[in-house]
């Protein structure tokens, strides 16, 4: 069974998910919720395969909440459900680590198709668009403001983060000291207003699984 958690501000919308995703025996929904600091308290307690995640609530947005989650569970799968082709809500929910970002308009057939593959591991965001957010981190380009401040020395220290590297393999592929990746590291942190190394790695693994495509 695959376990989902539904999170969206209209009861109707959620009721017809619910039915939706039931229909084939193969998906249970554990929780749902219209609330975003409801959710992000229920979320990580019920440890879902998949959180189905609308981006705009009153009370905040789906795309935090997957950040928030995958920091403290990387396990929990985040699906954006939103109404808006938003490029920038896109780019959102990249950096917060979602597999996948799907609008409102989609058929039932496929947001079955999407719970399925979004649980197994797979990856709906199109690598060319990943690609382009990572340009877009690189060149500075319209990139969040945390991420602006970090040096190009920075950057490439959160990409190894990303790759599940230590300081001591980071230091050997830059060619640095340990204590000064070390610094680096706490810097990267400190810019990111992050308080563990987990948490980057959070931030970074999607972008990082679409480069290497």
């Amino acid at each position: 069974m695959i376990r989902v958690f539904l999170l969206d501000d209209h009861e109707v919308v959620r009721r017809g998910i619910c039915e939706l995703l039931t229909q084939d025996g193969d998906i249970e929904v554990v929780g749902e919720s219209g609330s975003a600091v409801e959710a992000l308290r229920r979320i990580p307690a019920l440890r879902p395969d998949v959180a189905i995640l609308d981006a705009r609530l009153p009370d905040g947005n789906g795309i935090d909440v997957c950040r928030d989650v995958r920091a403290i569970d990387p396990s929990i799968h985040g699906l954006v459900l939103t109404s808006y082709d938003d490029d920038e809500a896109l780019f959102a929910a990249i950096m917060a680590g979602a597999a996948g970002y799907v609008l409102k308009q989609i058929r039932g057939v496929d947001l079955l198709d999407a719970v399925r593959r979004v649980a197994a591991g797979q990856s709906l965001l199109d690598p060319a668009v990943t690609a382009r957010v990572l340009s877009r981190i690189r060149d500075g380009v319209q990139a969040p403001d945390e991420l602006r401040s970090l040096t190009d020395q920075e950057l490439k220290i959160l990409r190894h983060i990303a790759q599940g590297m230590t300081n001591k393999e980071i230091a050997q592929e830059m060619c640095l000291a340990d204590k000064t990746v070390k610094n680096y590291v706490s810097s990267v942190l400190t810019k990111l207003g992050l308080e563990r190394r987990t948490q980057a790695a959070v931030l970074a693994t999607n972008l990082m699984r679409g480069s290497s495509r």
